[in-house]
């Protein structure tokens, strides 16, 4: 009996081995597993698949049970997930159950930092708005700072509503490009030159300087951030000062962007100051060429929608400030069937009033079925490539951005399907264009890499950029309240 406890020592020794040479095995063959399922892999960063992948890409519209890899920023393969999965191996793996994959949104115009007059001016006509609320309120408040949180507030908004990349045409753009190369989205920073004083300048000579230097400072520095010019319009910068604009944009091969034909009232201003219209005026001038791409473009005529596809210009079609400053119907589907490269984009959120690609998605498509009467005058997969691989054409990015093919950038969002307004899928182009919204969005990719994961952002902080904007905000309000 007394050597009975020795018994059970060797008894619990022996089997504590057994365990230990069991599991040790049992890695041994998990690690061997691993590596056999592997062999012949290609490793990449990131793996990201859905229900569907909508490429945009003629050659494989749409994918079901899809997946793309990712390596270097870049898309390396696009197919099923079972032959994705067969091929490459990645560190980080993006599900996509209940998920809709596609290439990111372009908003072709926009005025970022002017979030910070987000309803500060209202039902008013576009000259009205212009000239004695936002150019007065502009002179009074717009400074680094306010850009700086401006483009903050404008990103984070983006971001959340599935905007990869974006045209910014306002102030201080070494400021805003900051805060892009910072927050990971791709952008054309374009800043604004106009003829009569605006913030930091005396006019024309100092802010097309500073706009110039900008551009030879920035050009090739960043992957994602392009600079461009940006006259503001014809009724603002004179002849001789758009054809210098445009002189500059060859020298320095950068993108040129402009406000054109917006609104009657400038129809009728250029044709009394140069006996043309705004878009021949602008051809008058040798102007018009492929590196230019004109916001709004509501009043042009028919010969003129012509003479723009001749020339190969971009046009953005900009439905909800054209709607809520009353400026008209841009004759859209015209321009679409005369092969003018058509994108989409939201203009300020001082006139619109967010920066909500999705609306401006959907108003496109019902607004021109109302128009012309014709329920076939945009289909939804016009309007869609509109908003991606259309806008990225007219911004002269189409070999870098809005399809989803091997080679192109990896900019992509995850849009979840699973909710109750896309119940039940019966097409999922359609309910892309007519249900569903930004807060569909559940992630987003820019140059690889994870911006928004599962509607969490990853490269700002919203609470502080809200509580930044609040602050300028009521200071606006202060010094406003006298002129109300």
């Amino acid at each position: 009996m007394k050597h009975q406890p020795r018994k059970y020592y060797r008894l619990l020794i022996f089997f504590v081995c057994t365990v230990f040479i069991t599991f040790v095995g049992q890695v041994a063959i998990a690690q061997s597993n691993y590596r056999w399922g592997n062999r012949g892999k290609q490793s990449v960063e990131m793996i990201v698949d859905g229900d569907f992948i909508v490429t945009m890409n003629e050659a494989q519209p749409v994918i079901k049970n899809g997946a793309i890899a990712i390596k270097d920023g870049k898309i390396v393969a696009v197919d099923t997930k079972n032959r994705i999965m067969a091929s490459y191996r990645a560190a980080k793996i993006l599900p996509g159950d209940g998920m809709v994959v596609m290439p990111g949104l372009v908003n072709g115009h926009s005025h970022t930092a002017m979030v910070l007059f987000r309803g500060l001016a209202d039902d008013l006509s576009l000259e009205d708005w212009l000239q004695n609320y936002i150019f007065p309120a502009e002179a009074r408040f717009v400074d680094q700072n306010f850009v700086r949180v401006g483009e903050q507030l404008a990103c984070l908004e983006m971001i959340r509503g599935g905007t990869t990349t974006f045209v910014d045409m306002y102030f201080e753009p070494d400021i805003a490009a900051k805060v892009v190369d910072q927050c990971g989205l791709r952008a054309v920073i374009a800043p604004s030159a106009i003829d009569f004083p605006s913030p930091g300048f005396r006019g024309w000579d100092d802010a097309f300087a500073a706009a110039v230097n900008f551009v030879q400072r920035w050009k090739g520095k960043n992957s994602r951030i392009i600079p461009a010019l940006a006259p503001h319009a014809p009724y603002t910068v004179s002849p001789t000062h758009l054809t210098q604009a445009i002189q500059a944009a060859r020298q320095y091969d950068v993108p040129l962007t402009i406000h054109l034909a917006e609104t009657q009232t400038e129809v009728q201003d250029i044709q009394q100051r140069y006996n043309a219209t705004p878009v021949k005026h602008l051809d008058n001038l040798g102007f018009l060429e492929p590196r230019v791409f004109a916001a709004h473009v509501v009043w042009p005529s028919n010969s003129e929608i012509n003479l723009m596809a001749q020339r190969g210009i971009g046009v953005i079609h900009n439905p909800d400030s054209n709607l809520k400053l009353a400026s008209g119907f841009a004759p859209v589907p015209a321009m679409v069937r005369a092969g003018i490269k058509v994108g989409l984009g939201t203009d300020g959120a001082a006139s619109n009033n967010d920066l909500d690609m999705w609306e401006a998605i959907r108003l496109t498509a019902l607004i021109h079925k109302g128009t012309t009467l014709d329920p076939t005058a945009l289909p939804a997969r016009t309007v869609l490539r509109m908003a991606t691989l259309g806008g990225a054409e007219a911004l002269g990015l189409a070999d870098q951005i809005g399809a989803i093919k091997v080679g192109m950038q990896a900019d992509l969002l995850q849009v979840n399907l699973t909710e109750a307004h896309l119940t039940p899928l019966y097409d999922v182009i359609s309910h892309l264009v007519y249900a569903a919204r930004a807060d569909d969005v559940d992630s987003v990719i820019v140059n690889g890499q994870l911006l928004m994961y599962k509607r969490r952002m990853l490269t700002l902080n919203p609470e502080q950029v809200k509580r930044e904007a609040i602050r300028i905000g009521e200071r606006i309000k202060a010094e406003l309240r006298p002129l109300d």
